[in-house]
């Protein structure tokens, strides 16, 4: 059997510095950067998803960023064709992928393969959300703890899109999604050799680095880019939806928040989600190199250090 490829994936919370050592990685090693954020995968959420920048993508190239409508939804699944496709042009033109991004759903999907469950008809999709917006989420997950008590136990009532997953998934096969999900994949989503590098930042520097950011993003026209995303009055279940400071935006836009309070809250929703990213990293990814200290120019050469040697031990 053919020796596998080697993939680097560098993954973390937001804001944890991903972006910088991902590119300085790909010049030191000759590779290209497929994106893992299921956010950045949106075409008109450039700055409210901190996609790289144009200086960031002239350095080296960038796979995924942008490539999807608002309106469209990606699931791990798509994401998983998508990123397997951009991975294997990449191999092919003899260079490095360097996956990175902060979704670790997707990142499990490619290391360890995805649940190979049915696809679920529009229809019923369709239908399932309109009962969920017609009877208020604390009552629809009521409902869903009935078929599926996993998936009510583990959702906001917030969480409409993945509500209404766990719902559709049973109502079509019988089956609940955790069933699915515990099935043994066939096979890894891409038969690659990899190795994770999870940078896990101090709390308090990544919060620093969050509250900067969010600041940033105003400056660089959030509110319109938010403005913008309003006026397509798109379904509310969508994942583009759920982008942290687009809701938030919005309530402004709507005249129901202040300025101050929709950033305030838009900064406390990242910090949230930082802190599952954390949880879910600790708990479900497999780390090659844990990076968990503020970041320094040591540290990068740690990092470097480690892929220079990855690249150099053949696959077993």
């Amino acid at each position: 059997m053919d020796d596998l490829e080697p993939v680097v994936i560098i993954a973390g919370p937001t804001a944890s510095g991903k972006t910088d050592i991902a590119i300085q990685a790909a010049e030191r090693f000759n590779g290209e950067i497929v994106n893992a954020d299921s956010m950045q995968v949106y075409r008109e959420l450039k700055i409210l998803t901190a996609r790289p920048s144009e200086a960031d993508t002239a350095r080296v190239p960038h796979h995924m960023f942008g490539v999807l409508a608002v309106s469209e939804r990606c699931s791990a699944g798509r994401w998983l064709d998508m990123a397997a496709a951009a991975i294997k042009d990449i191999h092919a033109r003899g260079k490095l992928p360097i996956v990175a991004g902060g979704t670790g759903l997707y990142l499990k999907a490619l290391t360890d393969g995805i649940a190979p469950i049915p696809e679920i008809p529009a229809a019923r999709v369709q239908a399932i959300t309109a009962h969920l917006e017609e009877i208020g989420g604390e009552a629809f997950r009521a409902e869903l703890a009935t078929v599926d008590a996993d998936a009510a136990a583990r959702l906001p009532a917030s969480d409409k899109q993945r509500l209404v997953r766990a719902a559709a998934v049973f109502a079509e096969t019988g089956r609940t999604l955790s069933a699915w999900q515990q099935a043994e994949p066939p096979a890894p989503g891409y038969p690659g050799r990899f190795a994770s590098i999870i940078l896990m930042p101090p709390r308090e520097d990544m919060y620093a680095a969050i509250d900067a950011r969010f600041d940033a993003m105003m400056n660089e026209g959030a509110l319109e880019e938010a403005r913008a995303f309003h006026a397509l009055n798109l379904n509310p279940t969508l994942p583009a939806s759920r982008a942290v400071g687009v809701a938030e935006l919005m309530h402004v836009l709507d005249g129901e928040w202040t300025m101050e309070r929709a950033i305030e809250k838009a900064k406390t929703n990242s910090r949230h989600l930082a802190k599952r990213q954390l949880t879910w990293f600790r708990r479900q990814i497999r780390t090659d190199l844990m990076v968990d200290e503020k970041y320094s120019e040591r540290d990068y050469e740690k990092i470097f250090s480690f892929i220079r040697q990855f690249l150099l031990t053949p696959s077993a």
